[in-house]
């Protein structure tokens, strides 16, 4: 392959950080191209070097960064040949005229890649006023077209819009809108897709994909998600530890893939094919031994006999929550406007299974959860755990019944490094549930967190360390061990593994079920990707603005899905197979949470009150009293 064909290409990329004691080599003798017009996905772990080869080509390493090697940018829109990205000044006139104009980026996290301080228009325009010398009037007006172009309704509104009210979905198309103001040659997307719900995820990479094409424009794509690269690339580089393993193009890849690493990874990412009792495969297995709690924690036993596995743990009947907002101008306060986060929502949770719930961001899935932990007070509805020392009233414990509770129902959260105390030891945050409730001495206690590390696969050596020396990981382990310690019957899975990678992610979901097995442990699975639901759930609530929209078990509710949301929910997961492409145009068409596009019989925005119709044992969905399922069953 010539360089004249390539738009970009690495050679032998070297990048090393100072820090004390040594040189940390992130980047080892990279090579790898980007065509014109082509697709190229860099695939890996965290820590794997993708983010770092992309912030050498933009020329924004920091300080402490080094790096050897070639990069070659060949612009046909530049005279004088392909330019060395290397050697060229960090703040040099000439990186500076690519970066923003002929090279466009795409950050991970929008909310904190957008300045909170200026207008979305201000920050699109800003580019246009560097590179192209534009007017006020002009990039306003070229702003305003982009942000069409992106797919925001009202361009006119939203150009004077900050960060915060637009939502996750709304930033990364912001986002995606800066990048591409001035028309570049080469876009790098870094993760665009990877906090943000899968019928989102849907829409961005449709969204890119079409402007990909529109603009003739190469992209190298940054993802750990097997699944986004099938939908999206060209061709595929696979990294690991700073160094290429596997480069070719995506049939190449997909359907004969020859190193283990990438074998391992494919092997990791839960799909809808799964037979029953099969196991993700994960990079590095953890070894689960459970039996060092049996018995040391006050819950800990073994799995629920078969007289007691069908018995109801926690009933929910009615739950709503209304949060009322009010507006505040310069002469007092404006009109209060209610929102209904939970509208009444009822299900059971059996002793022993796992009840998967899921929905896009917004639909009141965490807001559930908080009131089961009684963070937050709800307006109205009943709660009852059938706890083994008796019934609980979740909603009206107070004093020792809420101690009772709060040692019966624990919670595993979503980001593993923010819920975790940075000025604690393990030690300290494993026995600090103990030390509340009046658990054993000091010595029993620090026993019990040797027997919680052992039973998530993590040293006793590790006790003394602080969680930052921890990888995500390895973080998410210690707060699962934090919520077992307590010996609770009821763990609340909050989106426990939406902040991993691939490979991070199957240790975890199979630290899960192992757990549950072993200890007889009952959960509350709360996410938005129904793959990973469909891979821990025994039966499945699907909700939608704040209400419970269809509930069945796993076989039936994924084989046989009724109700329109549920279905474009089931839609927008992205395959890791080329034979299983989405279909972007129906997602377009189904628009999700939109009622206006379901059916008659879902919808009641025009005739009375949806009731819940059982249509099978255990499967029931919200729709109208008189609608006919026939059809929508077959």
């Amino acid at each position: 392959m010539t360089l004249g064909a390539d738009l970009l290409r690495i050679e032998d990329l070297t990048v090393s950080f100072s820090m004390f004691g040594g040189a940390v080599e992130a980047v080892r003798g990279a090579s790898l191209r980007v065509l014109p017009g082509k697709v190229t996905a860099l695939v890996g772990e965290s820590g794997s070097g993708k983010s770092v080869i992309s912030q050498a080509v933009m020329g924004i390493l920091p300080p402490s960064a080094s790096a050897g090697g070639r990069i070659l940018f060949d612009d046909p829109s530049l005279s004088g040949g392909p330019i060395d990205l290397i050697p060229l000044p960090r703040d040099g006139q000439t990186i500076r005229g690519l970066r923003g104009n002929r090279m466009g980026m795409i950050f991970q996290e929008p909310m904190t890649s957008l300045s909170p301080l200026h207008t979305i228009g201000n920050q699109i325009g800003e580019s246009l006023a560097l590179h192209k010398g534009a007017t006020k009037a002009e990039q306003r007006e070229r702003t305003e077209e982009m942000l069409s172009l992106v797919g925001f309704t009202n361009p006119k509104r939203a150009i004077d819009m900050y960060p915060f009210e637009l939502s996750g979905g709304m930033r990364q198309r912001a986002m995606i809108a800066m990048a591409l103001i001035c028309g570049p040659s080469l876009l790098i997307a870094d993760e665009p897709t990877t906090a943000l719900d899968v019928t989102i995820q849907a829409q961005i990479l449709h969204l890119l994909r079409s402007l990909q094409q529109q603009f003739d424009m190469a992209m190298l794509l940054i993802t750990h998600d097997l699944g986004v690269v099938a939908n999206m690339a060209d061709e595929v580089v696979v990294i690991y530890h700073g160094e290429i393993m596997e480069a070719g193009p995506v049939e190449d890849i997909f359907r004969r893939p020859s190193h283990p690493y990438l074998k391992g990874l494919m092997a990791a990412v839960p799909h809808f094919d799964m037979k029953p009792g099969e196991r993700l495969k994960a990079l590095r297995e953890v070894p689960v031994k459970a039996e060092a709690l049996l018995g040391r924690t006050a819950g800990a036993r073994p799995k629920a006999s078969a007289a007691a596995a069908g018995d109801v743990l926690l009933s929910v009947r009615g739950l709503a929550k209304t949060y009322t907002t009010r507006k505040s101008g310069w002469f007092g306060k404006g009109e209060a406007s209610a929102m209904r986060a939970v509208d009444n929502v009822s299900f059971d949770i059996r002793r022993g299974e796992c009840l998967g719930l899921v929905g896009e961001s917004g639909c009141g899935k965490t807001t559930v959860s908080k009131i089961l932990m009684r963070g937050v007070t709800a307006d109205s509805g009943s709660v009852t755990l059938h706890s083994q020392d008796g019934p609980i009233d979740l909603l009206a414990a107070r004093g020792a019944a809420l101690d009772r509770l709060r040692t019966r129902v624990q919670m595993v959260f979503q980001d593993p490094v923010s819920s975790l105390s940075p000025r604690m030891t393990v030690q300290n945050i494993l026995t600090e549930p103990l030390e509340i409730h009046g658990r054993g001495d000091a010595p029993a206690r620090r026993e019990t967190a040797k027997a919680l590390l052992k039973a998530i696969g993590l040293d006793k050596r590790h006790l003394n360390r602080y969680p930052h020396s921890f990888s995500g990981g390895q973080r998410q382990r210690i707060g699962i061990a934090r919520a077992l310690a307590l010996g609770p019957e009821l763990l609340i899975c909050d989106e426990p593994v939406s902040a991993l990678d691939v490979s991070v992610q199957a240790q975890i979901l199979n630290l899960l079920k192992d757990l549950q097995a072993e200890l007889g442990l009952t959960y509350l699975f709360i996410s938005h990707n129904l793959a990973v639901v469909d891979y821990m759930a025994d039966r499945i609530a699907v909700m939608c603005a704040g209400r419970i929209v269809e509930l069945a078990p796993r076989e039936r509710l994924m084989r046989n899905p009724v109700h329109p949301y549920t279905k474009a929910l089931l839609a927008a997961v992205p395959f890791p197979d080329l034979d299983k492409p989405l279909d972007f145009d129906a997602l377009k068409k189904s628009g999700a949470a939109s009622q206006q596009r379901w059916e008659k019989a879902f919808s009641d925005e025009d005739e009375g009150p949806l009731t819940k119709i059982e249509i099978a044992e255990g499967h029931w969905v919200l729709a109208r009293p008189n609608a006919d399922f026939r059809e929508l069953c077959a």
